[in-house]
């Protein structure tokens, strides 16, 4: 059996789990995630804590058992305490600020890029290098945040652009001079 799939998922005061045509609703203080269950995979609330199972012992159900767990998880992580993902800029000049709700970004482009996030999904900067994405939903604070560091992904000779907080960049040693 999938060690992650047995694990229970225990529920935080506050946090309300219902299942219902074949969808899994997910309310906590933060707002409420939903997903679809896979076919196959069961699940029950029992005392304040989620039990994930499966039908049978099929490749692919076995699976979907530990991600259908995880998905889960995630949601009741995500109505409870929410997700951040943190990016810095690293280049002379580059920069990032908002305006309104937009994200507006100067990294070394001729015009500054603007980003509008999806609803559900809270951008803040601290100062002109720091970005913080925040959000319930933690698939989409990863695709909003990888979408913002596409924008300039760090180049391998300088380590200039957009990366991640505590991101490694491996550096190359760039071109040897001639004699």
């Amino acid at each position: 059996m999938s060690r992650i799939g047995r694990k229970p998922i225990t529920l935080a005061k506050g946090t309300s789990v219902t299942i219902k045509d074949g969808k899994v609703i997910v309310k906590g203080p933060k707002g409420e995630l939903s997903s679809a269950l896979v076919p196959g995979i069961s699940v029950s609330v029992d005392n304040d804590a989620i039990v994930v199972s499966r039908g049978n012992d099929e490749k692919q159900t076995r699976a979907y058992h530990g991600m259908m767990r995880a998905l889960v998880a995630n949601m009741v992580a995500g109505v409870t305490e929410g997700f951040v993902k943190n990016l810095e800029i690293v280049g002379v000049g580059y920069r990032a600020q908002m305006q309104g709700k937009k994200l507006i970004l100067n990294v070394g482009y001729s015009n500054p890029v603007e980003y509008d996030p999806p609803k559900g999904i809270e951008i803040l900067t601290d100062g002109p290098t720091k970005i913080s994405v925040k959000g319930i939903d933690r698939q989409l604070v990863g695709q909003v945040a990888a979408i913002i560091r596409a924008f300039r992904s760090p180049e391998p000779y300088k380590g200039k652009g957009i990366r991640y907080a505590g991101e490694h960049i491996i550096r190359k040693a760039g071109k040897a001079s001639a004699k």
